[in-house]
């Protein structure tokens, strides 16, 4: 009898013990799955066909430092990343990498409190104080249009750097930069390196391992019954 009980003990309490174990390994992997991923990642919400790296991207998408981010004449994208927000216009190629953005062709807006820059060839658009400042960057033939929409912004051509105060607009020319990169210009990379080193590989296997823990945790102690679920 006494033997009986204990083993009705031991099987109620090993599900429990099993499951406690699993929890703690997960919690021990979690965090180094996070910390692996791109500190840069924000998210993509795209209006009208939009490509990242030259592959179709539906509504919403996290995007990564790095992407190239296309919108076809009638596209708009938002992106939403930590202190800023980018709205890349119709018809653009821009980069995002992380705290600023690159544009090839097109028009970009960024809204930011965290000094998120703008660069388009060898002219560069900076916030000059962390309060929040709106502005635009327009690449139109090799001629960049830049917009100070709120508070002011810095424009660095590399040899001179002049102040945009609110409201003010101002032209560079940038064709001789265009030119060097129309030269340069090609399809877009193809993915390189260790699949698990791509950062969708590793956002995807965070999510994938924060949702098993989660249902780990859920799950009662009693195991799951084809009768009695």
């Amino acid at each position: 009898m006494a033997h009986n009980t204990l083993t009705g003990l031991e099987s109620e309490m090993h599900p429990s013990r099993l499951r406690n174990i699993f929890c703690w390994v997960l919690i021990g992997l979690l965090p180094g799955a996070l910390l692996a991923a791109d500190s840069g990642a924000a998210m993509l919400y795209a209006k009208g066909t939009a490509w990242i790296n030259g592959a179709s991207v539906p509504r919403s998408s996290a995007v990564f430092p790095g992407d190239l981010v296309q919108t076809k004449p009638d596209a708009v994208v938002h992106i939403n990343a930590t202190g800023s927000s980018v709205m890349i216009q119709s018809d653009s190629l821009v980069k995002y990498e992380g705290n600023a953005v690159s544009v090839e062709h097109g028009a970009v807006t960024v809204s930011t409190t965290n000094g998120m820059s703008i660069r388009d060839g060898g002219v560069g658009v900076v916030p000059v104080s962390s309060a929040q400042t709106v502005f635009e960057v327009r690449d139109v033939s090799g001629t960049v249009e830049i917009m100070a929409r709120t508070g002011d912004v810095s424009v660095s051509t590399g040899t001179e750097t002049s102040t945009l105060a609110q409201g003010e607009q101002t032209t560079r020319d940038d064709s001789e930069n265009r030119k060097k990169r129309r030269r340069a210009a090609g399809a877009a990379p193809a993915a390189g390196g260790a699949v698990l080193d791509s950062p969708y590989a590793i956002a995807a296997g965070a999510g994938a391992v924060g949702g098993l823990l989660l249902w780990v945790l859920l799950q009662g102690d009693d195991p799951a019954s084809p009768v009695d679920p």
